[in-house]
């Protein structure tokens, strides 16, 4: 389990020349950093200073909180789920009945391996959201962290889309390759909404 390892350990897994965990793994992390990083900035935002939003400040607080032990699963899933693609490839081909049998266990695990990173999709624009609404009212010592927030969401979007076009160009299934390439647009909007959150956290800084 990536959350139970150090980030020393977790790093030299990451170095080390094998194919798990890689890039979705990493991005799940990013995911949640930026929903920590979130919870952190909610927490600044109560007290008598920001009571009128105290009620809203732990609301988000509280979802950003969930937020980090799924993003974590996430990195998990992946990481079983890109194993299990590769097992399948290393399936017998040598008679036909094998190399069929090979083709549907390789587009069954394709298809599953990209569940994590649409999973990721959705937390990370959750995290964005929350930072977006944050924005509007946070401590403003704190704020940058808000835009911090959106880039590693926004990283984390970015890293699944390119797995997700990866896993699009082997599925074979027309109508799963229409449904997760509807998917995609909504992820590039969702990038499209960190970077307002960054400019929105800019403007106030510099105001």
């Amino acid at each position: 389990m990536i959350g139970s390892e150090t980030v020393n350990d977790y790093l030299e897994r990451l170095a080390a020349r094998e194919p798990t965990p890689g890039g979705g793994a990493a991005g799940a992390l990013h995911a949640a950093q930026g929903a920590a990083l979130i919870a952190m900035v909610a927490r600044y935002t109560t007290g008598a200073k920001y009571a009128e939003h105290e009620e809203r400040s732990t609301r988000i607080a509280a979802r950003a909180d969930d937020i980090v032990p799924a993003a974590l699963q996430v990195a998990d899933d992946d990481e079983k789920a890109f194993a299990a693609v590769i097992a399948a490839y290393r399936l017998p081909s040598a008679s036909e009945e094998d190399r069929a049998a090979r083709s549907r266990a390789v587009q069954q695990a394709t298809v599953a391996a990209a569940a994590p990173p649409r999973a990721l999709i959705g937390l990370a624009t959750e995290i964005i959201d929350l930072g977006r609404q944050l924005a509007e009212f946070s401590n403003p010592n704190v704020i940058s962290d808000v835009a911090a927030a959106s880039e590693a969401a926004r990283a984390a979007i970015a890293t699944a889309l390119i797995t997700l076009d990866m896993n699009i160009t082997a599925i074979k299934d027309e109508q799963t390759r229409a449904d997760f390439t509807a998917e995609l647009r909504d992820a590039h909007n969702a990038i499209l909404a960190a970077q307002a959150v960054t400019d929105r956290v800019r403007e106030k800084v510099t105001a």
